[in-house]
């Protein structure tokens, strides 16, 4: 495999090209990698909900990008857009991520997060939120946040994993409950 990895999308996964080409493997890139780290339930659990954010989410809601080595998918980015209502500004849920397990630890994932965070706040989008491993994702800026600074479409089973970054340099709470796309709106995933 080369060294070289291609960033590519971060645009609506269905209305790029490359990603549209790529759309069929995705689902089998998460089910591989969730069940490698996570166990074969997990790692299920991950690809169907996949398969439910590109099958389901309208086109303005969701944006993704690809890591390729060569013609090799090395790892996938989502982010579905998060509303509040109640507040003016643009927020998105970064998840899930993926990067094939063989490729891993070679930094593609931050390289990865960073592209497709820069990329939204080239689209305006004004913070990311994102639900996870706080060890992990401080490494691309991601802080914990509360659930009065961000209130969560559902309850959090891991509230420390609860985590967010302003792309615009606005720090305020985000104001009033939030929605998530369809595909997340399932009390098991939070």
């Amino acid at each position: 495999m080369g060294s070289l990895i291609q960033l590519k999308g971060a645009a609506m996964l269905n209305l790029t090209t490359d990603c549209q080409a790529w759309a069929a493997e995705l689902p089998g890139l998460y089910l591989d990698v969730f069940t490698a780290s996570e166990g074969e339930a997990e790692g299920r659990a991950v690809a169907a909900l996949v398969v439910e954010l590109l099958q389901s989410t309208p086109k303005c809601d969701l944006m993704g990008a690809l890591a390729l080595d060569g013609d090799v998918l090395a790892g996938c980015i989502l982010f579905s857009r998060l509303s509040y209502d109640q507040d003016p500004r643009q927020v998105f849920l970064m998840s899930p991520v993926a990067v094939r397990t063989d490729r891993q630890k070679s930094g593609i994932g931050q390289k990865l997060i960073r592209y497709g965070l820069e990329e939204l706040r080239q689209k305006g989008i004004s913070f990311a939120v994102t639900y996870g491993d706080p060890a992990y994702y401080e490494k691309t800026g991601f802080q914990p946040i509360t659930i009065a600074f961000a209130q969560p479409p559902l309850p959090l089973s891991m509230p420390h994993g609860w985590l967010g970054q302003s792309l615009n340099d606005e720090d305020a709470p985000l104001a009033g409950p939030s929605r998530c796309v369809q595909a997340f709106n399932k009390p098991e995933l939070w």
